[in-house]
């Protein structure tokens, strides 16, 4: 898949889903209740154990799913590099990093780059960011997220951090083009099974953001 076809998936299902595991052996039960609950885009983040093992796993186990299956906490291009060899279709990061973005499009990989100032947010656009991650969203707020919307509203931005079922509207009608979702989807244990909570809270967050 080029890299323009998955931007244009990412952004017409309007959700990242972050997984983000202290062991290594809950990472496919978690992406199984997140691919059930429907989310199409998902990063495995480098500090995760075995991120790379796992991302080659999702891939090859959801290869026919239509899942993109991507990499978050990509600070640099070593990371780049090992996230790519493991098939990771598009790379996330919490930094702006202009080196990520040259090694991912070398390989036709779109980048999802972190920035928080007008500056970080054109340089990288500058660079070629395929979107823009502005993060952490929740502790910056929507003010100031309408704020650098404002003269920079031709850029496509994804917040991330503090985005939940009470505020995801609220983002949206600010002018938000998505979002990643993180803890908020992992608050029930997957480590005695009960991973039904987390399909239905995926579901309540597609309904929101799709209405």
């Amino acid at each position: 898949m080029k890299r323009a076809e998955i931007v244009k998936i990412i952004k017409k299902e309007k959700i990242v889903a972050i997984v983000r595991m202290k062991e290594q052996l809950e990472v496919p039960a978690f992406i199984n209740s997140l691919i059930k609950g429907g989310i199409k885009a998902l990063e495995i983040t480098s500090n995760t154990p075995g991120f790379s093992e796992e991302i080659a796993n999702a891939r090859n186990l959801h290869s026919q799913s239509g899942v993109l299956i991507g990499a978050g906490t990509v600070t640099n291009i070593e990371i780049a590099k090992e996230a790519i060899k493991a098939g990771a279709q598009f790379l996330v990061t919490p930094n702006t990093n202009i080196e990520v973005i040259k090694i991912a499009h070398t390989h036709d990989i779109p980048v999802l780059m972190g920035a928080v100032t007008p500056t970080e947010v054109c340089v990288a656009i500058e660079n070629g960011a395929d979107i823009i991650k502005l993060f952490p969203a929740g502790s910056l707020g929507i003010n100031y997220f309408k704020s650098i919307k404002a003269p920079l509203d031709k850029i496509d931005f994804f917040v991330v951090g503090g985005i939940n079922l009470s505020n995801i509207k609220d983002w949206m009608e600010a002018g938000a083009s998505g979002v990643g979702l993180g803890s908020v989807l992992t608050q029930t244990t997957i480590r005695e099974g009960d991973i039904k909570p987390i399909e239905s809270t995926v579901k309540k967050f597609i309904q929101l953001i799709q209405n």
